[in-house]
């Protein structure tokens, strides 16, 4: 059973054009091609970036944050109370008007009280700055490093000038040790994302996070084994492109830089918009999907790897969408902020003073403390 299903899946018909079979993509004369037996490195190379990223945060980041004098926010941490612990873990962390009375009753505190103690506590799980600081760094240190390597690996090729000839040979295309190490490091390092994104900052496009990293390392996998390693390695520096600003951005953010942070993040919006909504659809796209029938019949490949492209543009499409909502807000003289972020919920005079009835009446509340203003300052 196994061993059929082993069988069907690397069926020729499925990966290869038609007439092609594996065998036609084995070394030969000094020639490597590309095969799904290399891709085995890249796990164990996934949990040596992992440890690689923790010293680096560990000796690197942190000092480069108290270098650039980046301040820790003070929390008021929620005084124990098993009562509201027990709800908070297991029935939610934003309780409604109703529970809060409920609450309210069994904990004999007052319902300003349980709404403070709740936020209290929501503050206390959200990351700290460092920690932000950290991972921001060290994507931006990853990030930077792989888009020069990228470019030194693709600058002199052929088909970096022309993508007709992208297809030249395909797939009888062989790899050479630069492609080969391009891919690993890599697809190794969106293994490591992956396997951190549990414990890393959780944003608020989340799921989509988780997406964007499964569907680029089948993207990457499928590109490698089916040989479309030439169009691959396009897309990844592409990629890599701007996502080195966007790090900076948040480096500066977290250090209090907010001018600096500002110009970096209006350059980072505009090398994302021709990157990915104009270059990627209209060159790259145009690329994996007309050329390649100049040549073969459409089959299941095709199709898969332009499926796996097509999800990766969509979530650009969203991720535009949020940058250019920050980009205004930056035009109008409104912080920019990542629309992604959670951030601290701040306790106005008449929260921490309750029974002075003082005088924040004045301010709408919602679920019983302030709305913040729109050019509040966020986290990240």
């Amino acid at each position: 059973m196994l061993q059929t299903l082993y069988d069907y899946f690397w069926w020729e018909r499925l990966w290869l054009p038609v007439n092609l079979t594996w065998a036609d993509l084995e070394d030969r004369d000094g020639r490597v091609y590309a095969k799904a037996s290399d891709l085995y490195i890249t796990l164990p190379l996934a949990l040596l970036f992992l440890i690689i990223r923790y010293f680096f945060e560990l000796y690197v980041a942190t000092p480069l944050a108290a270098l650039l004098n980046v301040k820790e926010k003070t929390r008021l941490r929620a005084p124990p109370n098993p009562t509201l612990e027990h709800f908070y873990l297991t029935s939610g962390k934003q309780p409604k008007q109703a529970e809060v009375e409920l609450l309210s009753r069994k904990s004999g505190l007052s319902g300003r009280q349980v709404e403070r103690w709740f936020r209290r506590r929501r503050n206390q799980d959200r990351p700290s700055l460092l920690k932000k600081f950290r991972e921001a760094s060290w994507r931006f240190t990853f990030y930077l490093i792989a888009f020069i390597a990228g470019m030194a690996v693709i600058v002199d090729k052929p088909w970096f000038y022309d993508l007709r000839k992208v297809w030249e040979g395909y797939p009888i295309q062989s790899t050479i040790p630069s492609q080969y190490w391009y891919y690993m490091i890599e697809l190794s390092f969106y293994w490591s994302l992956l396997f951190s994104i549990a414990s890393d900052v959780k944003r608020k496009d989340f799921k989509e996070q988780i997406i964007h990293h499964v569907a680029t390392i089948i993207l990457l996998s499928f590109s490698w084994f089916a040989n479309y390693i030439r169009a691959g390695t396009l897309i990844m520096a592409l990629h890599d492109s701007s996502d080195y600003l966007l790090e900076s951005a948040k480096m500066f953010n977290y250090a209090g830089w907010k001018n600096t942070c500002n110009n970096i993040f209006i350059v980072f919006a505009i090398v994302f918009i021709i990157t990915r909504l104009v270059i990627l659809p209209f060159w790259i796209l145009h690329c994996t999907v007309v050329y390649p029938l100049d040549l073969y019949p459409a089959f299941f490949g095709y199709y898969f790897f332009n499926s796996m492209m097509g999800v990766l543009q969509l979530l650009h499409i969203f991720w535009a969408y949020l940058i250019l909502r920050m980009a205004y807000k930056f035009i109008t003289g409104k912080l920019v902020e990542d629309e992604r972020s959670d951030r601290d919920e701040t306790e106005s005079s008449e929260g921490e003073e309750a029974t002075a009835g003082g005088g924040a009446k004045s301010r709408p509340l919602a679920n019983g403390h302030p709305i913040l203003s729109n050019n509040h300052r966020k986290n990240d």
